[in-house]
């Protein structure tokens, strides 16, 4: 007999997946072709089979599948000390939130209905209110995300024309999105002024000709300049393009509406003060310090806001009703600044004191089966946690962490069985170790972390 008559077909497969209560179907089709593939290979190269039987393929494919499952989970537990880490989808929601708007997404809503007229109405209304009120601005809107917020801000107001950009401001931020690329594919002109690392109001000044449109701050978000340095201020900058009759443009990144109380960012500015240096319009995150959904917000004078909107771009880049939904009640938590931490995860975690985090992370540590013999090492540390997300990237934060060392383990494999616990645990390596920094570990996680190491110190 053929080698080749023991290899199922898909629909045997599939059939044995599904009996092992595994993924099956056309979810799995691609890893299914694969592996079939690669079996016949190694049947055709191979002088003697290595499986014996039908069967004996279908359990061997069955075990890759149970080592490499293609459903992701829905969460995991983020022990790494980045409040708003790119990697694992910025800012968590509070449950309250989805809570809120569950009914709008479950069922018809007046998304562009007016219930007064009777008539078509305007998308994210109540959104442009929010945003007008928590800012003083004349004028708000929110598209899909600060990328596109800031796209659209130079391609309406600035597209064959000139913008005036410091050569210490051309970033590039994850994903290799760069300033550059992005005024070209706007259809701007981009003039850069000033040196890498000192520019000054007269760089601009000297810059301006008759086909400039606007002068363009951008928040070096993800990097700090220090020692010979020198830039200009949003209120300069605003006043200098008002002198010139042009418009001054800021794409601030990450901002907030809150202002901090307590820790590292007290005195980090507002969106209201922001505005109040002069600037026309600006961008920022959704999903950042903000702590609410990926979104760009726009704020700024109305006539330019309006323009905006009237893009035939606007359509393009405008948020569904999911996001839309969850953005305002983000939005709607920050009318009442003294329970936004409580309301906003991400704000209650760039506060939280020192303190706070210890007493979370001894429950978790007097939760943990370690026996005298126990081939691990585990301690409270002290450590610092980051704001991440390309928010601030000098800003560090005093917190606790939970140590691992292991006798015989390095600790790239600890990292790795944690990542494949029933609720994977992402942490950090320093000093040959495994770092759990507690400021992280969202309430409720607890339990859930502490039976992950558990599990790793039953494990050999």
């Amino acid at each position: 007999m053929s080698h080749f008559r023991m290899l199922p077909s898909i629909t045997e497969a599939d059939a044995f997946l599904k009996s092992r209560s595994l993924p099956a179907g056309l979810e799995v089709r691609e890893q299914v072709d694969a592996f079939l593939a690669q079996a016949r290979q190694t049947l055709a190269l191979a002088q003697e089979a290595p499986w014996l039987s039908k069967q004996e393929v279908l359990e061997t494919l069955a075990d890759e599948f149970v080592q490499t499952s293609t459903r992701a989970p829905d969460r995991v537990i983020n022990a790494t000390g980045v409040v708003v880490h790119t990697n694992l989808g910025r800012a968590p929601l509070a449950a309250e939130l989805f809570q809120s708007v569950q009914n709008r997404l479950c069922a018809y809503s007046p998304l562009e209905f007016d219930l007064k007229s009777g008539e078509r109405g305007e998308r994210g209304e109540r959104v442009q209110s929010l945003l007008r009120a928590l800012s003083g601005a004349e004028a708000g809107t929110a598209v899909n995300n600060n990328a596109a917020a800031v796209f659209l801000m130079l391609r309406a107001l600035a597209a064959g024309k000139e913008v005036l950009v410091s050569r210490g401001e051309l970033v590039e931020i994850g994903g290799s999105f760069r300033i550059p690329d992005i005024l070209r594919e706007a259809g701007v002109t981009l003039v850069e002024v000033g040196t890498t690392n000192r520019t000054r109001l007269s760089d601009y000044e000297q810059a301006i000709t008759e086909n400039t449109a606007a002068l363009l701050k951008v928040n070096p978000s993800n990097y700090e300049m220090r020692g010979f340095t020198a830039e200009v201020t949003l209120p300069e900058l605003a006043n200098l393009a008002h002198q010139h009759n042009l418009t001054a443009l800021y794409d601030w990144g990450s901002g907030s509406f809150y202002r901090f109380a307590q820790g590292p960012l007290l005195g980090h500015p507002t969106a209201t003060q922001v505005l109040d240096s002069g600037v026309d319009v600006i961008a920022f995150s959704g999903d950042k310090l903000l702590g609410g959904v990926q979104a760009g917000l726009i704020l700024g004078r109305e006539t330019l806001v309006q323009q905006l909107r009237k893009h035939p771009l606007y359509r393009a880049l405008r948020l569904d009703k999911g996001a839309l939904a969850l953005l305002e009640e983000t939005l709607a938590a920050y009318l009442d600044p003294t329970h936004v931490p409580e309301r906003i995860p991400t704000v209650r975690m760039l506060e939280e004191s020192k303190d706070e985090i210890r007493t979370r992370a001894e429950y978790t540590l007097a939760r943990l089966k370690l026996s005298q013999d126990s081939c691990f090492t585990c301690e409270l540390r002290e450590t610092e946690s980051l704001a991440g997300g390309g928010a601030l990237p000098e800003l560090t934060l005093p917190s606790l962490a939970l140590v691992l060392k292991h006798t015989e383990q390095s600790a790239q494999q600890l990292q790795t069985r944690l990542r494949g616990a029933a609720v994977p645990v992402i942490a950090r390596i320093q000093d040959e170790c495994v770092w759990l920094d507690f400021r992280t570990v969202l309430p409720g996680e607890f339990a859930d972390l502490a039976d992950a190491l558990n599990a790793l110190c039953l494990q050999k």
